[in-house]
């Protein structure tokens, strides 16, 4: 299945059906008056969150969608039948945007919410609504509204509480398996996870969160290097971001490098990302020798100039992951027993979330335009076919994990 995270799409409610001019014709029952029907009202285009669904992709290439019009009223004071409504069914997750205004429509958080896009015409007046003491034969009658028309951007955002966040092969697909029933693919080339996977991890009997293994970043990010700004939005939506870092990395770089590359490169596609917590793991202590694990992390800890929570791990052994899921569980729960108690808090964290999917709309919507503009000089200077699609990474041929 294409892992798909945004589209595009066009929805257009059904028009009102047009009331009708009648006057009631029985035998015996001269003068019968008017009796002319309402038109129905046209089908609405709704948008509906689902489990069911972890991708965009139906939307790919369908693009417009199109609500059923409403018949016309008739006689004998009879409506016309309304049209048939349109579900569009998404995944938790998504958000909808009004592409000519810019507004938020819907931000679909919920299995089973629904969101109303473009609302059915309605119907038009029989002529029965125009008969009076001084009309009694009244030939008015109006025709329906016009269904509503739109083009709306679908963005899929993952919903985890936590992020996982690093470098390529710093460990981080290995650490979801270790501590949820997730199991992404692992191997030792970079960029082994294309897409999110999402994995539920049990604290304990019936404490339990989201983790979300996000593709790892390299340096440049923000400006589209590796997978870019891809994938970096699905973190908006995380409570805490968990920093693994690989501490002896195969390709000898300084993992202190690396580590402070990452958050640079958070900072510079969102500053309000950058204020999640995070909670730093050390990673793969068990390549280095035992008797110099504790004078390189803090090494590292001191070349970083770490101030803040701190973990030492082994993902592939599974060494040191209980400590870090029991304190991300710890503070997730003292997060939402919080926001509970004191409402001050709770409208503080939700300015807080607003402000953050805001900047990561628009930083996401400016790269993609960024990039497709670079595509076109590439065109025009003959480095692309003309047959290459502008579009041709909007997504990936891969399978999507999405694992409790």
């Amino acid at each position: 299945m294409r892992f798909v995270d945004e589209a595009v799409i066009t929805v257009e409610a059904g028009d009102g059906g047009n009331g009708v001019a009648s006057f009631r014709r029985e035998k015996f029952v001269p003068f019968g008056g008017p009796d002319g029907g309402d038109g129905g009202r046209g089908g609405s285009v709704y948008v509906q969150a689902s489990d069911d669904s972890s991708t965009l992709v139906d939307y790919r290439y369908t693009r417009r969608f199109r609500a059923e019009r409403a018949k016309n009223g008739r006689g004998a004071n009879c409506s016309g039948r309304g049209g048939e409504d349109v579900i569009l069914w998404v995944p938790v997750g998504t958000t909808i945007v009004d592409i000519e205004s810019g507004d938020i429509i819907g931000d679909l958080v919920a299995d089973g919410q629904r969101v109303l896009v473009a609302a059915g015409g309605d119907g038009g007046l029989g002529n029965t609504h125009f008969k009076s003491s001084t009309n009694r034969s009244p030939r008015k009658c109006t025709h329906g509204a016009k269904g509503e028309f739109r083009e709306i951007r679908l963005e899929l955002k993952v919903l985890a509480d936590v992020g996982l966040l690093g470098m390529p092969n710093a460990g981080k697909s290995t650490f979801i398996r270790a501590v949820s029933a997730a199991k992404p693919k692992v191997a030792d080339y970079p960029f082994t996870t294309m897409v999110p996977n999402l994995g539920v991890v049990d604290a304990d009997r019936y404490r339990s969160f989201v983790m979300a293994d996000i593709p790892g970043l390299i340096e440049g990010a923000s400006e589209g290097a590796g997978l870019g700004i891809r994938f970096l939005k699905h973190l908006a939506r995380t409570r805490i971001l968990l920093h693994i870092v690989d501490v002896q990395p195969i390709d000898g770089s300084d993992p202190a490098h690396n580590a402070k590359a990452i958050l640079a490169e958070l900072d510079k596609f969102s500053p309000t990302l950058a204020k999640l917590p995070i909670v730093l793991v050390l990673n793969k202590l068990d390549q280095l020798d035992p008797s110099t694990q504790e004078e390189w992390c803090n090494h590292l800890l001191e070349e970083m100039d770490w101030k803040g929570p701190v973990f030492k791990t082994s993902g592939l052994l599974e060494e040191g992951t209980k400590p870090v899921v029991y304190y991300l569980m710890d503070q997730i729960e003292q997060q939402r027993e919080r926001e509970v108690e004191d409402p001050e808090y709770a409208a503080e964290m939700k300015a807080f979330r607003d402000q953050l999917e805001a900047e990561t709309r628009e930083q996401t919507i400016a790269a993609k335009e960024a990039y497709r503009e670079m595509r076109r000089q590439q065109r025009l200077e003959g480095l692309l076919d003309d047959d290459e699609d502008d579009e041709e990474d909007d997504d990936i041929d891969v399978e999507v994990h999405y694992v409790r």
